[in-house]
């Protein structure tokens, strides 16, 4: 049976904060005995001599670390570890007790695998569910993330269901689901809550223009819209709620570990430093601290099923230890994300980050939502819809605004609305069809076992 999972207010300063996390590293590493792969690399369960631990069961196991010294100098766990571990070289526990399997959504062309016993769904809800604006048994989620192996889609629906909350699965990137009944869902069923990358309100947004409705007063049920996945600019977040009139409450986390951060009623994003052991690594320097900038290292600590120690992101963030209004006693995170980087243009670095900010700074009735820039050696180039009657002036401000913040020769052009986001994609109505082997005289049979 394990412990009662802490919750907010059960500790009061870092110092308390602490001392549960090193009260939680014992078990931690015993997990981690059990793995193929922390064996191997640490030597963890050898025959039991000075300085064994106890380990599950009570069952003696050496070659742990001792203390908090010996934790640190263990190597740290990184992305390539996992995809040479696939699939099941950090399995724990018996194969049996495995609730779900998942894989996260990365581009190195090799699976990240990732799973979770029962017990480990509980403690991942929980901190799926910490979020300012609280999901109740009242509430209707609309959850507009994958489903497919990734974890944030089931992440989501596990937490609301725990809080009792109705569950409308939107999937994203779904045939079965376009934008035209998305919007449908939003407004027949008096959803509430929705959880999305960032970009995804803002492509409603322009579904329910086409659809001939207005976000703010014809969606009146909706009370916060939840984001993560993708970095968030000040700029895109407040086009968000403007456009819709609610809340934006951000988000982070991982398929390899759930929920790790979320924002606290002051607005500013928390790490659940109670669950999860938390460090930054600067490459730059090869060292780790509590706070800082450099990379989010993790241990997650009541992930029984796939215990990892000291885990690299390799997210680039900020952590600070900073009092917040909020009382919660949790470090605060800036996650950089890509932010951080970007290309040269007239011999200054530009980033995504920088031309979010200056093109969602335009004024909310100019009406833009997509934009996109190509950074070439001696010239940006930036298009983004308007409509025709704001051109002029959104083209003015938007290059006076590049011309300030960034001081490199831009060529920016307005595009008409649709040219970057086709309007088929977002009044397109057209469903999945089953495949079908008999068909009527008048039919095209071709199209027989297609899926259109």
């Amino acid at each position: 049976m394990r412990p009662a999972l802490p919750q907010i207010g059960d500790w009061n300063g870092i110092e308390e904060l602490r001392e549960l996390q090193r009260a939680r590293l014992p078990q931690v590493l015993s997990w981690a005995a059990r793995t193929p792969f922390y064996r191997a690399r640490h030597g963890f369960g050898a025959a039991p001599g000075a300085g064994a631990a106890a380990g599950p069961g009570g069952a003696a196991v050496s070659g742990l670390p001792a203390d908090a010294d010996a934790f640190a100098a263990l190597p740290p766990t990184t992305k390539q570890d996992l995809r040479d571990q696939y699939p099941f070289g950090l399995l724990a526990v018996e194969r049996s007790e495995l609730a779900t399997y998942h894989e996260s959504s990365g581009t190195a062309g090799q699976a990240t695998p990732s799973y979770y016993t029962e017990d480990d769904w509980v403690d991942l809800a929980e901190r799926y569910a910490r979020k300012w604006v609280g999901i109740t048994a009242d509430d209707t989620l609309f959850v507009r993330t994958p489903y497919a192996l990734m974890i944030t889609g089931h992440l989501a629906q596990a937490a609301a269901r725990m809080r009792g909350a109705l569950v409308v699965p939107g999937d994203y990137r779904s045939l079965a689901m376009p934008y035209v009944r998305v919007i449908r869902a939003l407004h027949d069923l008096g959803v509430t809550l929705t959880w999305s990358i960032p970009t995804e309100p803002l492509m409603w947004a322009a579904a329910a223009r086409a659809a001939g409705l207005v976000p703010q007063k014809d969606f009146p049920d909706l009370r916060a819209v939840f984001v993560g996945g993708e970095p968030l600019t000040p700029a895109r977040r407040r086009r968000i709620g403007e456009l819709w009139g609610v809340p934006v409450v951000e988000e982070y986390g991982s398929t390899e570990t759930g929920s790790l951060a979320g924002e606290c009623p002051e607005g500013r994003l928390h790490l659940w430093a109670d669950r999860v052991l938390f460090e930054v690594y600067s490459p730059r320097t090869g060292r780790f601290s509590a706070e800082g900038s450099g990379q989010l290292v993790v241990t997650p600590l009541y992930r029984e099923a796939m215990p990892l120690l000291r885990y690299n992101l390799e997210d680039e963030v900020e952590v600070s230890h900073d009092p917040c209004g909020c009382g919660w006693h949790l470090p605060t995170v800036r996650v950089l994300g890509r932010s951080a980087f970007g290309h040269p243009v007239a011999g200054r670095n530009v980033t995504q980050h920088q031309l979010e900010e200056l093109v969602f700074d335009l004024p909310l009735a100019y009406e833009v939502l997509f934009w996109r820039a190509r950074a070439e050696p001696d010239v940006l180039r930036l298009h983004f819809e308007v409509p025709d009657e704001h051109r002029d002036a959104a083209v003015r401000e938007l290059t006076a605004a590049v011309d300030r913040a960034l001081g490199v020769p831009c060529e920016i052009t307005a595009l008409a609305p649709g040219a970057l986001v086709p309007y088929e994609v977002l009044a397109q109505g057209r469903d999945v069809v089953k495949p079908r082997s008999l068909l009527g005289p008048d039919e095209d049979w071709s199209q027989a076992l297609h899926y259109r």
